[in-house]
């Protein structure tokens, strides 16, 4: 399980790359001309769930990275692929109605969360270490 984080790292990336084609594909369906972000109510819940992603990610990797290298990579890549599944839910559910986001959130968000706690826990260990 050594290469799970890196499992998970392509995932994110992917992921990020269905949340562009979705606003993509909305942008076209809807007939949202560029640079507009705003709209058809569809269009604005996939520009959404897009940008929150990005968000997201831009506070998850980094949060894997550190758990990884501080000595927690199989936690880190169980608590990725429950931030990977957690963004998914939150996106489909979101797409379909923004009032139903919350679970995928908050099961994103929780796991975001665990790889923060085991980065900071590690880093601490190896500063006290050494």
């Amino acid at each position: 399980m050594q290469h799970l984080p890196a499992i998970v790292v392509v995932l994110t990336v992917l992921l990020q790359l269905g949340t562009i084609w979705a606003t993509g594909h909305a942008r076209e369906k809807y007939g949202v001309k560029a640079p507009a972000i705003s709209g058809h109510p569809a269009f604005e819940r996939a520009w959404r769930v897009q940008m929150n992603t990005l968000e997201s990610t831009v506070a998850f990797l980094p949060s894997l990275w550190l758990a990884v290298q501080y000595g927690f990579p199989l936690w880190a890549g169980v608590a990725g692929l429950v931030w990977v599944f957690g963004r998914v839910w939150y996106a489909v559910a979101y797409l379909q109605d923004a009032a139903k986001r919350g679970p995928g959130f908050m099961v994103s968000s929780a796991a975001w969360l665990a790889t923060l706690l085991l980065g900071v826990v590690g880093l601490v260990k190896a500063l006290l270490a050494g």
